[in-house]
Parts: structure tokens; C-alpha cells; sequence
């Protein structure tokens, strides 16, 4: 949802082939249907970031069902908590801001990395979706800016492993009106931008990144 069915539904039209995830099966089908008529190639499979071993089941499919890594892998998927003093977040809560947007990054590289680094060429783009609160702090969000500022070393610490072909950048959005801007900034969300409008730019920034981008913190 958000951003990132914005982005897989601007790249399709562009007409890239998309892979993507969701734990919503609804979710799934409804971009699915919305996409049919761009390609009968696209690849929606239901897998949850959160889960090591759902993502390494994941991969396994993409390469039996397409024989050959994404060239271009977005981790976008994220949550945010419930506006709160951080002493105040309860631990359950806290974990699945960490268990979104921090382990399912990592999982997702640690299951496509080798995939990409199987293959003759070793090329890929990895874009880590990272937030203006991953290079400053907020009140109320500090589980959220934690999580973002975490991406941000992961990312830098990940583009000094790779191979010359590849990169890895960590990718602020920018402010986008979204569920998740909704429950930290309430009505006013609606000032921002729609996720569509954000994906027209995102989608030609992400297409445009090349090697010399690794370990680059970037803004749409």
C-alpha cells in the first residue's frame, strides 16, 4: 500500500516487470487485477519482511518462477508507532517498528544479495527506503527515527561490501500523504503530497541510479 503500490503501479506502466510482496493477500490481488492489462509477467506473492524464513522462501520462488534476480530491489516496506514518548511505546510495539523496517531490510538483503552476486554480471540496485527522521530526530517517533537512522549505517556499511557492479543507496521519500503521515500528523496529512504525484519523480530517480550511487544517502 502506500508508496509502494504507488511505485510498483508507475513502474509497470513504464513497462518494468514488477515482483512484489505483501502480507495482505487483498492487498496482493486488488494490484494484481489493477496491473493485468501492463504484462501477465508481473510476480505478487504473499510473504511477510518480518520473517527470515519467509523471505528466503520468497526468493526461492523469484528465482524458480523467473530465473534470474530483480535488477532493481526497493525495501519499502515500513510502520511507524503510535504517537508516544518513547517510554511510553509499549516493547510490543517498538519491536515491530525494529521488525519492519529494520529486520525486513536486512532480511531481504541477506536472501537477494547472493542471488545478484550468483550471476555473471553482479549487477543490481538496492534502494533502502530511509526517511527524513533517519538524519535528524522527532518527538513522539523515536522507535520510527531509530529504525531510519539504523537503515542509514546498514546501508553505508552494506555499499562497502559489494562488488563494483552493484549499489545500495539509502532513499529519503520526502513527505507523502500516506496512512502512516496520517496517524503522526492527524488531518494536516493531506497538505502533503499523494503517493502518486511522489512516485512520477521517485520512479525516473530510481531508474537513474547507477554503481558510482553505492552507499549515497539521496532525496526524491
Amino acid at each position: 500500500k502506500g508508496i509502494g503500490r504507488a511505485l510498483a503501479i508507475e513502474l509497470a506502466n513504464r513497462g518494468h516487470t514488477i515482483i512484489g510482496c505483501s502480507r495482505s493477500q487483498d492487498k496482493l490481488d486488488s494490484l494484481e487485477s489493477q496491473l493485468s492489462s501492463s504484462s501477465s509477467n508481473h510476480l505478487f506473492l504473499n510473504a511477510d519482511v518480518r520473517c527470515n524464513n519467509s523471505v528466503e522462501e520468497m526468493a526461492r520462488i523469484v528465482m524458480d518462477k523467473k530465473g534470474s534476480p530483480p535488477d532493481v530491489i526497493v525495501n519499502g516496506a515500513g510502520t511507524i508507532n503510535k504517537n508516544n514518548k518513547m517510554w511510553e511505546v509499549p516493547s510490543q510495539e517498538f519491536d515491530l517498528v525494529m521488525d519492519t523496517n529494520l529486520k525486513g531490510t536486512a532480511n531481504v538483503l541477506r536472501h537477494f544479495i547472493p542471488l545478484i552476486l550468483s550471476t555473471k554480471s553482479q549487477e543490481g540496485i538496492i534502494v533502502n527506503m530511509s526517511s527524513g527522521w533517519g538524519r535528524s530526530g522527532a518527538a513522539l517517533v523515536a522507535p520510527y527515527c531509530a529504525s531510519k537512522w539504523a537503515i542509514e549505517g546498514l546501508t553505508k556499511s552494506v555499499a562497502k561490501e559489494l562488488p563494483q557492479g552493484m549499489a545500495v543507496v539509502a532513499l529519503n521519500p520526502g513527505v507523502i500523504n500516506t496512512d502512516m503521515l496520517a496517524s503522526c500528523f492527524g488531518a494536516s496529512a493531506s497538505l502533503y503530497q499523494s503517493p502518486e504525484s511522489w512516485a512520477l519523480k521517485a520512479a525516473t530517480m530510481i531508474l537513474n541510479l547507477t554503481p558510482a550511487d553505492n552507499g549515497a544517502s539521496l532525496s526524491v
